[in-house]
């Protein structure tokens, strides 16, 4: 699906892009890079830009630091994740903990909720 977005992101998506976080070059480079779907980086969606964002499932990943368990960025986060739902996406989120600590499970996670199975992972490069 196509959406709208907001040229005046663009350059701050692509600066993110350049700049990711440990966790989430964690979970590109040794995972979400070897599904058989494209997954895009820090995709420009209405007045949003989401870590990554897989078309073909409608699924919007998320990857959250310390600072979204501020009350200021939890009710931001409801409203980015109402408006993503309203759009017909799923949202999942996990924390910078999560990649770190519990990676298999969250890779786990998301083939569930794409409907593929690690069989069909890419092989290793």
């Amino acid at each position: 699906m196509k959406y709208n977005y907001n040229e005046k992101l663009v350059p701050n998506a692509q600066a993110l892009r350049k700049n990711m976080t440990p966790e989430e070059k964690h979970l590109w480079y040794d995972f979400l890079k070897r599904l058989p779907v494209t997954v895009n980086r820090q995709k420009n969606m209405g007045n949003y830009i989401v870590d990554f964002y897989i078309s073909s499932a409608c699924i919007v990943i998320e990857i959250d630091g310390r600072q979204h368990n501020l009350p200021e960025h939890r009710e931001d986060d409801k409203k980015r994740d109402d408006d993503m739902r309203m759009l017909g996406n799923v949202v999942l989120r996990y924390t910078n903990e999560d990649i770190r600590e519990r990676f298999n499970a969250v890779c786990e996670d998301i083939l569930k909720h794409i409907g593929i199975g690690v069989q069909d992972l890419k092989p290793r490069k």
